[in-house]
């Protein structure tokens, strides 16, 4: 029997154990039996428990051991339970974080649907702007032409001669086709500009769209990725830093109404494209119909204007033969009143000389008989005559000047007439011809 002195065992509390305290002692107990009197016995009496003592510390481990059972057998059943209730917890968190994420998958891809099938409609738009910019160009290009005619045409006119350089309507409507033309040309560059500008706007538009699109691309990656990983999904580790609040973050209202407002914005410049390309297709069709009338316009006074010079050519050409008859027949009465003149002359002269050599009769023959009388009458009636035809004389050689001057005259307004149809006919109107087709003016 040893005679070491006997102490009780370590106090262990299993429940502080579970919980991961550390393990403390208790006190020792100070009831250490006292040692013997007496020297005798005091080697084999000293630091000895007595018998109820050694009943009683056997007991208290089997109850201590009871007690640490029964609160294991508890922990461990509450552990079970508390295991299998964060088990189906996480298993449920997950499923609904799944769950969520699939959600947050279909909205993702039904805003970058909206935002792909704008994007298109941008991009249609703006290259259909650049048609529409294409064909505003060549329609400003198409109307140099009919502005080289019209300047041509008044630049040619004003060569006409004399009294032929008139004001006339034809004048006035080519006055007015290039005043058109040059309002024309500035409302094309004007609105190539606005085009321009419309153009610039759609693409910054699609531009936004663009890298909204792209992030919700990566956010949708992002968010598959997510939801395909599982508690078996070998590429999956910890991330605790994760889990913390970022700063400058947008929420689920913020993030929808940023869409909502690229979308409305996007929208807003669709709208403005498409008003104003179907203005400039009415602005098109309205400028080729007003360069076709005013065209009409001038080609129906050119051929009235040419009608009224034919007219007027072919009347004086009909005057001029009349005149120049007249001048013949004038020019054969001034012969034949020369002749008659001539003719008589030698009457005269009989006359005359009749008188003379009456006048010299002797005395008192020297009569104013009959014959004398006669003579007299005749010689007198003969000056009569001369002088009458010698006034007819004149008569007639001035009327023979005027006949000259109006020949003369007739002669060159159908010259004038001449060379301004020859302006109005071979040059105006024959360029006139180049004007350009509606589908040119246009912009095809």
């Amino acid at each position: 029997m040893s005679s070491d002195i006997i102490v009780s065992p370590p106090y262990y509390d299993s429940i502080a154990a579970a919980h991961g305290d550390q393990e403390k002692s208790p006190p020792l107990e100070q009831d250490i039996p006292q040692v013997s009197s007496g020297s005798v016995t005091a080697g084999y009496r000293s630091a000895k428990y007595s018998p109820a003592e050694w009943f009683s510390n056997y007991q208290t481990i089997l109850e201590q051991a009871g007690t640490n059972h029964h609160k294991a057998q508890n922990i461990k059943q509450k552990s079970r339970t508390l295991s299998q209730d964060t088990e189906a917890a996480a298993l449920k968190t997950q499923a609904e974080g799944t769950r969520l994420l699939g959600e947050r998958l279909q909205e993702i891809h039904y805003w970058k649907s909206e935002l792909q099938r704008h994007i298109e409609h941008l991009q249609a738009d703006t290259e259909s702007l650049l048609m529409l910019k294409k064909r505003l160009e060549r329609s400003l290009d198409s109307t140099e032409t009919p502005y080289a005619i019209a300047t041509d045409n008044l630049t040619c006119r004003a060569r006409r001669l004399g009294a032929e350089l008139v004001r006339d309507i034809v004048e006035e409507e080519l006055v007015k086709e290039v005043d058109l033309i040059r309002s024309i040309q500035a409302l094309l560059e004007k609105t190539a500009a606005q085009i321009v500008a419309q153009i610039k706007r759609n693409r910054e538009a699609q531009q936004t769209l663009e890298m909204d699109w792209s992030d919700k691309c990566q956010a949708y990656s992002f968010d598959d990725a997510s939801g395909r990983h599982s508690n078996m999904s070998p590429d999956t580790q910890q991330h605790p830093s994760s889990a913390t609040m970022q700063e400058q973050v947008s929420t689920p209202s913020s993030w929808t109404q940023f869409t909502q407002d690229n979308l409305s914005k996007a929208m807003q410049e669709e709208q403005a494209t498409n008003n104003l390309r179907m203005l400039v297709e009415q602005m098109l069709q309205d400028i080729t119909d007003d360069l076709r009338v005013q065209c009409t316009r001038v080609d129906r006074a050119f051929s009235l204007r040419c009608e009224d010079l034919i007219e007027a050519k072919t009347q004086l050409e009909m005057k001029l033969v009349q005149t120049l008859e007249q001048i013949g027949s004038q020019e054969r009465n001034i012969e034949a009143l020369q002749q008659a003149i001539h003719n008589k002359e030698a009457p005269l002269r009989v006359a005359q000389s009749r008188l003379y050599l009456r006048s010299l009769r002797p005395n008192m023959e020297l009569c104013r008989d009959q014959p004398q009388l006669s003579l007299e009458a005749e010689v007198k009636q003969i000056d009569a005559t001369l002088e009458s035809l010698k006034h007819k004389l004149s008569e007639a050689r001035s009327s023979l000047s005027h006949l000259e001057e109006s020949r003369m005259a007739l002669q060159k307004d159908i010259n004038c007439k001449t060379h301004s149809l020859f302006i109005e006919r071979e040059k105006c109107m024959t360029y006139r011809k180049r004007y350009p087709t509606i589908s040119a003016l246009s912009g095809y």
